[in-house]
């Protein structure tokens, strides 16, 4: 009888790839930001909104933060940036938090809306709306 070459091969667990979003809404803040000397006189009425797609090969371990990107680590994070800085411009503010949020190599895109709140008498907000994402190409 001849010995076949065949090999059985053993096969582990799925490999998924997962796909999951952190929403933030309505984060109000007061915060120094404007370009107009009457608007850097005075902290302002600022809302964030972000949703922030990630990916992951692993499902959430329930014991383990880092398993996860964290809403309030993103939180903590954005007060931080605002905390001693005067911003001109939305979208120099928008893109620190780009800059800060993409450290995560797990983060692949991020939708950032930045409303002043109390700016324009006729107008409920004023803002920006940004999304940002990853590439894998260089430069």
């Amino acid at each position: 009888m001849k010995k076949s070459n065949l090999k059985v091969i053993k096969i582990g667990k799925t490999l998924f790839n997962y796909e999951k979003k952190i929403l933030i809404k309505d984060l109000t803040l007061d915060l120094k930001l404007g370009y107009f000397d009457f608007e850097k006189n005075k902290p302002q009425k600022v809302k964030f909104t972000l949703e922030i797609d990630y990916r992951d090969k692993k499902p959430t371990n329930d014991k383990d933060l880092k398993s996860i990107v964290n809403y309030d680590k993103i939180v903590k994070l954005i007060k931080k940036l605002v905390k001693n800085k005067h911003y001109n411009f939305l979208e120099t503010l928008a893109e620190d938090v780009f800059d800060e949020l993409f450290k995560d190599k797990r983060i692949d895109k991020i939708n950032l809306q930045i409303e002043k709140l109390e700016i324009m008498k006729d107008c409920s907000s004023v803002g920006i709306e940004i999304s940002k994402k990853r590439t894998h190409e260089k430069l």
